[in-house]
C-alpha cells in the first residue's frame, strides 16, 4: 500500500478553543481535512476555566463566518448580537455545537508533546520542506501517538502559562512556597469555597489590566457584603489618566465600564492602591500571613491572600524541533511583533496582518490566536477568525485571499507605550504613553489606520 503524499495528510491544529475551531471551520471550507488536537475533556477547556467572566466583545464579534456556515445546518443561531457573553455561554452555546459538527475531526484527551519533521530534527537542512510534520501526543490513559501532517496550526493559547509575580519575570523569592496563598485567574466569586477564600479578608491585587479590573471590581463587590474585605492593589506604575483604560471613549464599552468599576472601587475605599511597587520577594509573618516585599526595600501590610494578574505568556516547549522566528521580547512572529509591541504602542494600534507576519522560517507552520502575541497584553477574537482565514488561504494555495486581509477592529488596549511601561512617575503625566483618550479605528487591509481624532 503506498504511503499517503503531504497533500492527502491532515492540518493539524492544536487547541480546541474558539480560534482553533474556526481554524478547522475555514479548512474544511477550503476542502482540507483538520484534525483538531485538545488536551482537555471538551471543547473550549480553557475558556470554561474562566466561564464566571464576562467577554468585552458582544456576540456579533465572538463567532466566525465559516463557523456558524457549518452550524446552519443543525439550525444553530447565534445569540443576539448585542448582548455579552460570559466565558460559560461562550463554551456551551457555541464552541461545543461547533466541535459537535466537527465531530471526529476534534480529538479529546491528546496533549501534543512535541512537533518535528519527519526524520528532521532542527539541525538538518536536507530535505526538511519536503518532509511533512510529525505531531507527538499523550493520551488521557498515557498512551502516546505520533500523528503525521501536512501543516501545523498551534491555537494552544496562553492560558497554561500565567506570568509570575515578580517584576523581572521571574518568581519572586518565595512565591513558589506560598502557593497555597497564590491565584493566578480572577476568582469565582460565585463558588461558596471561593468566595469564603476572600470573604473578609485583605487580598493583593497584582496587575494592571483587565483582569486586575474585574478582580477588582468582584472584590468591591464582595466588600459591600462582607465586613472586613479589602483589596491591596499592587501597581509597577503610578496612577494617571489612563490607568483605568478607555473608560467612556473605550470602542469597547464593556471593557471601558469595567475600568470605571475597578476606579469605583479604589474611590470608595473598597481598595487602596500601591503604586511603584516592583515585587522582589514574598515572606510569611508569624501569623502565616503573606509580606510582599519590593525592590527597594519597602514592604506591605500583611494580606491573606494573592492574586497575581500580570499576563500569560506562550508554551514554546514543545516546539523545540521547529524553526520559529520569534521576536526576543515578545515571543510573538517576528514581523507581527513590531505591531502590537506594548513597548512602543501607546494607544492599541493593531496594524494589518495575516500570514505574511504569521510566517517562519519553517514553512506551514502557524501560531495563531493569543498565542501568535505572544507577551503583549491585549488580543481580540475577531483578530484571531481572520488570522485563520488568511493561514487556511494560504494552505489551499490561494495566496491571493491569504493576503488580501480585510476587518475592522476596535482599539485593543496595548497600554503604556513608549518604553514607559514600568515607569511610575512617567505614568503620572498624560504625555508619552497610555491609552488615547478617543481611540482610534484600525483598518486591517491594505494601507494604514483609518484617519480619527485619536493618536
Amino acid at each position: 500500500m503506498n504511503a499517503p503524499t503531504t497533500d492527502q495528510l491532515p492540518v493539524v491544529v492544536v487547541g480546541a478553543g474558539p480560534i482553533g475551531l474556526a481554524a478547522a471551520a475555514h479548512l474544511v471550507e477550503r476542502g482540507l481535512e483538520p484534525l483538531v488536537l485538545e488536551s482537555g475533556p471538551s471543547a473550549g477547556t480553557a475558556v470554561r476555566a474562566w466561564s464566571h467572566v464576562r467577554l468585552f466583545s458582544p456576540w456579533a464579534e465572538v463567532t466566525d463566518p465559516a463557523a456558524e456556515k457549518l452550524l446552519a445546518p443543525i439550525g444553530w443561531t447565534r445569540p443576539d448580537g448585542a448582548t455579552y457573553p460570559t466565558g460559560g455561554d461562550w463554551a456551551e452555546k457555541y464552541l461545543q455545537p461547533l466541535a459537535d459538527v466537527l465531530g471526529d475531526k476534534v480529538r479529546y484527551g491528546a496533549t501534543v508533546t512535541g512537533i518535528a519533521r519527519a526524520g528532521r530534527d532542527r539541525i538538518v537542512d536536507s530535505g526538511r520542506d519536503e518532509q511533512p510534520f510529525t505531531v507527538h501526543i499523550q493520551l488521557a490513559d498515557g498512551r502516546e501517538e505520533r500523528i503525521t501532517a501536512r501543516a501545523v496550526i498551534d491555537a494552544s493559547g496562553t492560558w497554561s502559562t500565567p506570568s509570575p509575580m515578580g517584576a523581572d519575570g521571574l518568581p519572586a523569592l518565595g512565591e513558589r512556597t506560598a502557593a497555597d496563598r497564590i491565584s493566578y485567574r480572577v476568582p469565582d466569586l460565585g463558588d461558596p469555597a471561593v468566595r469564603a477564600r476572600y470573604a473578609g479578608k485583605r487580598t493583593a491585587v497584582i496587575g494592571s489590566g483587565a483582569s486586575a479590573f474585574t478582580a477588582l471590581a468582584h472584590l468591591a463587590d464582595l466588600a459591600e457584603e462582607e465586613d472586613g474585605t479589602h483589596a491591596v492593589w499592587i501597581l509597577r506604575r503610578g496612577i494617571g489618566a489612563n490607568t483605568y483604560g478607555g473608560g467612556e471613549a473605550d470602542q469597547l464599552p464593556a471593557r471601558g465600564a469595567l475600568g470605571l468599576r475597578a476606579k469605583a472601587a479604589v474611590d470608595n475605599g473598597h481598595a487602596s492602591a500601591v503604586t511603584g511597587f516592583r515585587t522582589q520577594s514574598v515572606e510569611r509573618d508569624a501569623d502565616g500571613r503573606l509580606v510582599l516585599v519590593a525592590e527597594d526595600g519597602r514592604r506591605l501590610d500583611p494580606v491573606d491572600e494573592v492574586i497575581v494578574l500580570t499576563g500569560f505568556r506562550p508554551d514554546l516547549s514543545f516546539l523545540s524541533e521547529i524553526r520559529l522566528g520569534l521576536d526576543e521580547r515578545l515571543q510573538a512572529p517576528t514581523a507581527l511583533a513590531p505591531l502590537i509591541d506594548p513597548n512602543v504602542h501607546s494607544c492599541g494600534t493593531v496594524y494589518p496582518h495575516g500570514v505574511n507576519e504569521l510566517a517562519h522560517p519553517e514553512q506551514d507552520v502557524y501560531l495563531v490566536g493569543m498565542k501568535s502575541y505572544g507577551r503583549a497584553p491585549t488580543f481580540l477574537a475577531m483578530t484571531g477568525y481572520e488570522q485563520v482565514r488568511s493561514v487556511a488561504a494560504a494552505i489551499a494555495g490561494d495566496r491571493e485571499a491569504a493576503e488580501r486581509v480585510e476587518l475592522t477592529l476596535p482599539e485593543t488596549g496595548v497600554c503604556g507605550g513608549a518604553g514607559l511601561f514600568d515607569d511610575p512617575d512617567a505614568a503620572q503625566s498624560s504625555e508619552g504613553g497610555g491609552c488615547c483618550a478617543a481611540p482610534a479605528t484600525l483598518q486591517i487591509g491594505i494601507g494604514a489606520p483609518a484617519a480619527s481624532g485619536g493618536c
